[in-house]
């Protein structure tokens, strides 16, 4: 099993930075990709960026190409999400999760692990 751990998240003003972390541990290995997703009160959780263990090619949605980065440290187990010029429709419950299908896929039910999750507000 994956074990995922969120943190880096807290309320900032709109325009601002944020760097949530996800630690993982257990069978790292067994995961092919690592991904981001958020939900907002009363909305579906949505993909925001996903990366490969391996290689490192990553997938970042539309709203936030541009201002979110998403990194891995291998040696680390660790993935990293960058939010720069945040928005208020940026904020949400932002998740870290692992997937062992071997495609770098935004689908939701691709990913068998999930962290708790880490608030994100971003007052305008």
């Amino acid at each position: 099993q994956v074990q995922l751990v969120e943190s880096g998240g807290g309320l900032v003003q709109a325009g601002g930075s944020l760097r949530l972390s996800c630690a993982a541990s257990g069978r790292t290995f067994s995961s092919y990709a690592m991904g981001w997703f958020r939900q907002a009160p009363g909305k579906e959780r949505g993909p925001v960026a996903a990366i490969t263990w391996s290689g490192g090619t990553t997938y970042l949605a539309d709203s936030v190409k541009g201002r979110f980065t998403i990194s891995r440290d291998t040696a680390k187990s660790a993935v990293y999400l960058q939010l720069n010029n945040l928005k208020p429709d940026d904020t949400a419950v932002y998740y870290c999760a692992a997937s062992r299908v071997r495609q770098l896929t935004p689908k939701l039910d691709h990913y068998n692990y999930w962290g708790q999750g880490t608030q994100v507000t971003v007052s305008s």
